[in-house]
């Protein structure tokens, strides 16, 4: 399907994940959420050397591209993989890495 703006649907999500992941922050705070088993806010910041508030807006990116997922609980906010929507992420990553190597007279990749 084709978007008013001239982009298809697939091409507006793999830009979406890939944006989210944009910065450097945002994979190490992906990386973090990963190798815990429970990821409050304050246990992310403890492992950034950012500000509370900055982590804080890099999880709301992260959470808006739906990488990730949260349930508050009280006064905490408890941060996980969105384990669904990084398969569709991968998915659609390796359909476009695939798409330049077919298309690609130096197929690099």
């Amino acid at each position: 399907m084709i978007h008013p703006q001239g982009f298809e649907a697939k091409d507006n999500k793999l830009s979406k994940y890939s944006r989210a992941l944009g910065h450097p922050a945002r994979v190490l705070i992906m990386r973090t959420i990963s190798e815990a088993a429970t990821c409050i806010c304050g246990d992310i910041v403890e492992q950034l050397p950012l500000a509370q508030s900055t982590v804080s807006q890099h999880l709301k990116e992260l959470r808006r591209a739906g990488l990730i997922k949260a349930e508050v609980n009280g006064p905490k906010t408890c941060y996980s993989l969105n384990q669904e929507n990084l398969k569709d992420y991968f998915k659609r990553l390796d359909n476009f890495k695939n798409s330049l190597s077919t298309n690609s007279t130096l197929n690099i990749l």
